[in-house]
């Protein structure tokens, strides 16, 4: 008979989920979903407020990556307000951007993800965490915290605080850098360098270890989007907004003010986070599915833009690549270190930009345009913050496209492959069910930013006696 395996909640993630797998009557894998059980509500919270006060109440979106939503707030202030921000304003938001991303790479590769790489799919739960890390590669897990607090001091020294900064708005920044806070960054950069090249070289040993996972894990056709610089390069700020097939064409770039053009949001009842697809494309089986993130990011830049990043990157796609596009979701990890080399090696060249220690870090002005997109990559993506405004600048719509959404339909067909790939004959062990939790945890969602589509989520409730005895039961959804 026909039955459902349930794994819930899915670890080793940011947010609450439930991956639901559907056997047939042969115990082969009918379909599989990946439940997304939060909602928060930010868009709706949001309305009424000024636009003034955005970068800083979106910033508590998301514990991992606020800075990106303040950024993209404030960048959405920018163009209500109709106005050039000072050139050591982008130096700065650019410096805390990429501070953020190498935190959350961290993060991600080194206390999320490392245990199932070092110590295999099949190791015991209660050594397969991040103290079982600590206790069997102590020196991985004390270099992800030391890289992760690198990236939070750099925000700090930039933006005063590591955690939800009210530092980017519109117009800018609030303060310039200091002499000494450039001084305490560049200090940390060799330190950071070295550890991401101490990541790099156990990749050959992981990719060895996990054969059988590798073509499982999300290797399938799909477009990958994100920003890329006017000279085609690594782009996390600004730029086009570029979708590439799996061949390598570049079949749209467009301004990332028109996203609205290219993609559209869809919801199911079974998910509180919607399901955007390229539009044009349509949502025929998964035609117009997407994927952003680190390795979309490397994946439709023609370079990274700095020397060590360079070389990492031609190596990644001769060796991950067929034909120079790396189409597997288990090659994330290895993007992510890429990323955080890059973003090392960026931020000191931006140390060493002339105007870095410039005052003049604001543009005034009052409300001039009664709606604006602001934007940024995140360390899982491109991200939209789209806001109508009255004359006073009061917020009276927002919408937010957030990467782990734009991640959603590749995360669905991932889980689905993992879980085709090692159930046979409705059989399973822990172990295969960890393999189908890794597939998501490859995307590195984060899901309390990206939940906000209004589903009917599965509920159970029943009338007890006394004496415990179930009196009535009422199910809906599964």
């Amino acid at each position: 008979m026909s039955r459902t395996i349930t794994i819930d909640p899915v670890t080793r993630i940011e947010g609450h989920a439930t991956i639901t797998i559907r056997l047939d009557d042969a115990g082969a894998v009918a379909d599989a979903r990946f439940h997304v059980t939060e909602f928060r509500g930010f868009e709706r919270i949001c309305i009424g407020r000024s636009i003034w006060e955005m970068p800083g109440i979106t910033a508590r979106i998301c514990g991992i990556c606020p800075v990106s939503h303040s950024i993209s707030a404030a960048r959405a202030g920018d163009a209500i307000l109709g106005v050039e921000i000072p050139p050591v304003a982008v130096h700065l938001r650019r410096i805390a951007n990429l501070a953020s991303l190498i935190q959350s790479h961290a993060l991600s590769f080194f206390h999320l993800s490392a245990a199932d790489l070092l110590m295999g799919m099949d190791e015991e739960p209660s050594r397969r965490n991040l103290w079982g890390l600590v206790a069997h590669h102590p020196e991985v897990a004390r270099g992800g915290i030391r890289l992760r607090q690198i990236g939070q001091k750099i925000v700090s020294a930039v933006a005063g605080e590591s955690i939800h900064p009210s530092w980017a708005v519109p117009g800018g920044v609030r303060e310039p850098l200091s002499p000494e806070g450039r001084d305490r960054i560049a200090a940390l950069l060799p330190e950071g360098l070295a550890i991401v090249r101490g990541a790099l070289g156990m990749l050959d040993g992981i990719y060895a270890r996990h054969e059988a996972e590798i073509t499982a894990y999300g290797d399938f056709p799909s477009l990958f989007a994100g920003l890329t610089a006017s000279d085609g390069g690594l782009e996390h700020y600004d730029g086009s907004l570029r979708f590439t097939d799996s061949a390598g064409v570049h079949v749209d770039e467009l301004s990332p003010e028109h996203y609205a053009q290219a993609i559209t949001e869809r919801a199911e009842p079974w998910s509180y986070m919607t399901f955007p697809y390229y539009q044009p494309h349509g949502d025929r089986e998964g035609e117009g599915m997407f994927r952003v993130g680190p390795l979309a990011r490397l994946n439709i830049c023609d370079h990274a833009g700095t020397p060590e990043a360079d070389r990492e990157l031609a190596a990644f796609r001769q060796v991950r690549g067929a034909g120079g596009m790396v189409t597997g979701s288990f090659h994330y990890h290895h993007a992510r270190l890429i990323e955080i080399l890059h973003a090392l090696e960026r931020i000191g060249m931006l140390l060493d930009e002339p105007d870095i220690l410039d005052r003049h870090v604001r543009s005034e002005a009052g409300v001039n345009r009664p709606a604006g997109v602001g934007f940024c990559e995140a360390p899982r993506g491109t991200l939209f913050h789209d806001y109508e405004v009255d004359d006073d600048g009061i917020v009276s719509r927002v919408n937010l496209l957030i990467a782990t959404g734009m991640n959603n339909l590749a995360m669905n067909r991932t889980i689905r492959q993992v879980a085709a790939e090692f159930i046979r004959g409705g059989e399973f062990t822990e172990g295969i069910l960890n393999r189908i939790e890794h597939g998501v945890r490859a995307y590195d969602p984060c899901l309390s930013c990206a939940t906000h589509a209004y589903g009917r989520m599965p509920l159970r409730v029943m009338l007890l006696g006394p004496d415990g005895t179930v009196l009535d039961e009422a199910k809906r959804g599964r």
